[in-house]
């Protein structure tokens, strides 16, 4: 096929030996089967901020560095330079995502190389020769829901002992390979101690993953493993090996007694003002005198 001029400057520069075919167009990237020697691998590219659809939300960016103080300005005031090391901050963090929690042995598709806004990174096939296929595509037996759940939790569990939360974790974004799930797609991971949201946005991910594996295995919708593996991580105990049982008893909040009095008191005193009002309005007023004349 001919080649797409994003990768152009990859091929010339000996990254790659050959483009393939494209692989899918998504919201963020285009994806294309590549060849790089006698392996077939993937190449992402990037799509420029006004041709996608993903918006950068404010969320998923609290936390993260900026490279110098004037790209941070830069950034806030939305200049043509700060749109560009907002775009390059953006796409970088996935590449860092990648090899950071690859290193961690969260299964996710080896990255190979970065350049100009292309990433290159492993092919997942089926096994058979095929690409993988996404978990929404899949259908699994009740046994198999609950293996691959177990599975999915243990990955999100190395991620946060890496430091990182997906952000977007779903059944688009999972392919089933011969060895089982493979995350993907993380140009939105936060980082789990500096950003505010992290835990809603781990919290959201474990959902995503129990309601999604519990259609096959319905009892895995009522699991709570989110606010486990959170508990221990705040605590500083949470390991790739940390047993989790899905079970989460909440702490009792302890009574604020002095709070409690307060609100009892304005109440007493708000009851009081009214019944002073009712008995004031129903109380018999007197009459004036007549005038002189009525006599």
């Amino acid at each position: 096929m001919k080649t797409p001029k994003r990768l152009e400057p990859v091929l010339e520069d000996g990254l790659i030996d050959e483009v393939i075919r494209p692989l899918m167009s998504g919201k963020e990237a285009a994806v294309y089967v590549v060849r790089c020697g006698s392996e077939l691998r993937c190449a992402k590219v990037y799509k420029e901020a006004n041709k996608r659809g993903f918006r950068q939300a404010a969320e998923y960016q609290e936390g993260r560095k900026t490279r110098n103080s004037r790209d941070a300005r830069a950034m806030a005031k939305g200049s043509k330079h700060g749109r560009k090391e907002q775009e390059e901050a953006w796409q970088n963090a996935e590449v860092a995502a990648l090899f950071r929690l690859a290193a961690a042995g969260v299964r996710v598709p080896t990255p190979y190389d970065y350049m100009d806004g292309v990433l290159l990174m492993e092919l997942v096939g089926d096994g058979s020769g095929d690409v993988a296929p996404r978990l929404n595509d899949v259908d699994l037996l009740p046994d198999d829901a609950r293996e691959f759940h177990a599975f999915m939790i243990g990955e999100i569990v190395k991620m946060l002992c890496a430091g990182l939360v997906h952000g977007d974790l779903s059944e688009f974004n999972v392919l089933l390979g011969p060895e089982g799930p493979v995350i993907i797609d993380l140009p939105q991971a936060v980082d789990a101690a500096a950003n505010n949201h992290a835990f809603s946005m781990l919290e959201r991910d474990v959902r995503n993953m129990a309601e999604y594996f519990g259609q096959f295995a319905p009892e895995l919708l009522y699991t709570k493993y989110a606010k486990e593996m959170w508990a221990l991580f705040e605590a500083g105990e949470l390991t790739p090996e940390s047993p989790l049982t899905g079970e989460f008893d909440e702490p009792e909040e302890e009574a604020d007694v002095e709070a409690v009095m307060r609100e009892i008191k304005a109440a007493l005193a708000e009851q009081a003002r009214l019944e002073a009002l009712r008995n004031a309005e129903d109380a018999p007023r007197d009459e004036p005198p007549p005038p002189p004349w009525a006599s």
